[in-house]
């Protein structure tokens, strides 16, 4: 009768940390799409699921940035305040610009 439960637990463990892996590889996935996607897959997760991962180590791996300090930003474009126009970064060479990356929340 030993045999078997401990075959069984075995099984278990094996199939629980299969999942765990998986659910670690998707929520990193998650973490690297556009906030937006990111906020639908995170809208879905359970409370204590917040638990079982190392959230805040993947989150700064995966919102790691690759410019360095000196480097040239990425070009991009974003609309103005008034929504009537966009401005692109590129147009702005040679002007003193600020980028800010965060949430004032």
């Amino acid at each position: 009768m030993r045999k078997p439960l401990k075959r069984t637990l075995s099984i278990l463990a094996v199939v629980l940390l299969c999942l765990w892996g998986g659910l670690l590889v998707y929520v990193g996935w998650a973490m690297r799409q556009p906030p937006e996607k990111f906020g639908r897959v995170m809208s879905h997760m359970p409370g204590p699921a917040f638990l079982l991962f190392p959230f805040e180590t993947m989150w700064t791996k995966a919102r790691a940035g690759t410019v360095d300090p000196g480097e040239t930003a990425p070009d991009f474009r974003l609309p103005t305040l008034d929504h009537q126009s966009e401005i692109q970064l590129s147009s702005l060479r040679g002007k003193p610009v600020v980028l800010v990356f965060g949430s004032y929340t």
